[in-house]
């Protein structure tokens, strides 16, 4: 059997970054670079920076007018008017004229009264230096412009050109190596086979180091074998400043990484507090930092912004602006592991006067939830979690005010959320919409709970037949409430193309692999009512338990996950090109409280709906009926 690489210990995120940087500020040489002012733009200063030249270099005008000597316009009044005559007391100027003596005023055009060409008329007389910028009134020759340590900004380089400075030191980008590992990795471009992986995560970190500062060198993927990963591990070293090795970090038979870096260097931490990203590789090899990644998405991008962007920094000599740290509040149960300090993704919006963070998928694969996500909530290593309604502390990745301009949606999936989301700020810009898969009735307790602004609901209440509106006299039986129609859209077993099963309804779904959606969800409470009409029950049905979160997810699953069958709507099927076999129409709306139906971007939503843009995509996609979209039910 070949050995893994196990943790017998995993060492606090503080500790292990406390450690690391104490030793790579002790190994590795700053490097600086001379570069040409007009390229310099968002790089930092290795040493001040001096003026060369004074700016003005010459007094000069200020206005557009004529320079004079203030001493031959005493007593110039309305009363008694001075005439001046060019050539003798007068010189024309324009702004940024040098003046020279004998002159020492400019009197602006505006306040002559021209005579002739070469005579005018004062009414007022000046004071020496009226309307002239001094030599040097902006930068004197020998003053400091920028200190050591600034990143350049676009009117700093205007300031270093006016002082004469065409070249300036700057911290040299670090060159880093990246090199992606795994057998079953493949370049992007090339047709994924069965088993094989494109590798993705090269790419977001060449943009990651771009975007801190870096220069990404990328080698191609390296098969897991022990002496080529050796051998490309040493050609990085031996050419860039910092090594990123993504994959093979963790504890499979094939990971390598840990083991070569052994070999080739010292390895001061394997194993971090930290969830995602556990297996992170902390080591130096011949005086260079090499760090090993995790090869699930998310945990590399989480140890990236951790360990490899504070190295990044220390090269570049800048320390980058924290991201905003904010009070919100936790729509969703969270239980963390007192073992590990985790970050969570989650969207973030703004009701009722207070932030509300909604978790997104937790798993150290759903990249998608990078994308999706509009900051982290960070739950300490000695924490056991949160409960809902409690107050969270959240980094935000959007700006406030963005977040303030959003519509949090928390309910039922469909896929016309998308084209919302798509269509909102194309037709009302600054305007966003949030939207928080979790199924009906989870989607309503969060509007309860003032968590959301609008609920995306499809409930078919079983004793009068009708959607949504028996459930919100129920659950909100002392608010004024509201709906905001939506679609109606068809519902149906999405099965395999050409239905190789024979599926003809919910009677045939025991004895087949199913995909079912979570508790809660509209889609899912339609399915046990027909069930009780077939008289089948839950058990009869194998994955009957096996939940997916969107339509989406369980067309997937019938596609290419080994499922027979999932309840779903028409588009879904169509997106993924299955067979559908129909089972009704529903209604698919929007609950909302009455007072917010007057919110300015609420008004937004609404007329979104009611857009003929939304219509035509809506159509496109099929199945839905858009007849009722944006009228107001008051409950």
């Amino acid at each position: 059997m070949e050995k893994r690489n196990l943790y017998l210990h995993t060492t606090p995120v503080e500790e292990a970054k406390e450690r690391y940087y104490r030793a790579v500020k002790e190994c590795i040489s700053i490097r600086t670079e001379e570069i040409p002012v007009d390229r310099s733009l968002g790089r930092v200063t290795a040493e001040a920076v001096y003026a060369r030249l004074c700016s003005p270099l010459f007094n000069a005008s200020a206005m557009d007018g004529i320079a004079v000597e203030a001493k031959k316009t005493r007593g110039a009044s309305e009363e008694h008017p001075l005439v001046l005559r060019r050539g003798e007391d007068f010189q024309v100027v324009d702004t940024g004229d040098p003046i020279r003596e004998p002159y020492d005023a400019v009197i602006m055009a505006e306040d002559l009264l021209e005579i002739d060409e070469d005579t005018v008329q004062i009414m007022a007389a000046v004071a020496p230096w009226n309307h002239i910028r001094p030599i040097g009134e902006d930068i004197v020759a020998g003053e400091m412009l920028l200190p050591g340590h600034h990143r350049i900004r676009p009117v700093d380089i205007g300031v270093l050109l006016g002082g004469g400075i065409l070249q300036v030191r700057v911290h040299a980008s670090p060159r880093v190596g990246i090199i992606p590992t795994g057998t079953e990795m493949i370049p992007p471009g090339q047709e994924p086979e069965d088993g094989q992986i494109i590798d993705y995560n090269s790419g977001m970190f060449a943009a990651l180091v771009q975007q801190y500062g870096g220069e990404p060198d990328r080698f191609p993927i390296i098969h897991d074998d022990y002496e080529k990963i050796r051998e490309t591990v040493k050609e990085a070293v031996s050419r860039d400043d910092l090594v990123i090795v993504n994959a093979g970090s963790s504890a499979g038979t094939e990971d390598y990484t840990v083991h070569v870096l052994r070999e080739l260097g010292e390895v001061l931490i394997h194993g971090v507090a930290i969830k995602p990203g556990k297996p992170v590789i902390l080591a130096i090899v011949d005086h260079k930092p090499v760090i090993g990644l995790p090869g699930y998405p998310v945990s590399a991008y989480i140890d990236f912004e951790t360990f490899v962007k504070p190295v990044i920094e220390f090269f570049t000599g800048s320390s980058l602006k924290a991201r905003p740290l904010e009070q919100a509040v936790i729509s969703k149960r969270l239980v963390s592991s007192l073992k590990h300090k985790e970050y969570v993704r989650v969207k973030v919006g703004e009701v009722n006067g207070r932030l509300v963070a909604s978790p997104l998928a937790r798993g150290a694969a759903a990249a998608t939830s990078l994308v999706k996500a509009d900051g982290v909530c960070i739950i300490d290593q000695n924490l056991e979690g949160y409960e809902a309604g409690e107050q969270v502390q959240v980094e935000l990745w959007r700006p406030k005010d963005e977040i303030r301009h959003t519509i949090v949606s928390v309910g039922s999936h469909d896929l016309i959320m998308d084209f919302l989301a798509d269509l909102l700020p194309d037709l009302f810009p600054g305007v966003h919409l949030s939207s928080t898969h979790v199924g009906s009735m989870a989607g309503l307790m969060a509007l309860k709970r003032g968590e959301a602004h609008i609920a995306p609901t499809h409930l078919l209440d079983e004793e009068t037949g009708v959607y949504n509106i028996a459930y919100l006299k129920r659950i909100f039986p002392d608010r004024e409430m509201a709906l905001i129609k939506g679609v109606s859209r068809i519902q149906g077993l999405m099965v395999k193309k050409g239905n190789p099963k024979g599926i003809r309804g919910v009677e045939d779904l025991p004895g087949c692999r199913y995909a079912n959606r979570q508790r809660g969800a509209g889609t899912r409470v339609l399915l046990d009512h027909l069930l009780k009409q077939a008289g089948i029950r839950p058990e009869q049905i194998e994955g009957y338990e096996l939940e997916a979160a969107t339509h989406m997810a369980a067309a997937a699953l019938v596609k290419d996950g080994g499922v027979d069958a999932a309840m779903g709507i028409y588009a879904a099927a169509k997106a993924m090109d299955l067979s559908f076999i129909e089972v009704g129409e529903e209604e698919y709306d929007f609950a909302i409280e009455r007072k917010n139906l007057e919110l300015p971007f609420i008004q937004d939503f609404i007329q979104a709906l009611q857009s003929e843009q939304f219509k035509s995509r809506v159509k496109e996609a099929g199945g839905y009926g858009t007849e009722n979209a944006g009228k107001i039910i008051l409950i």
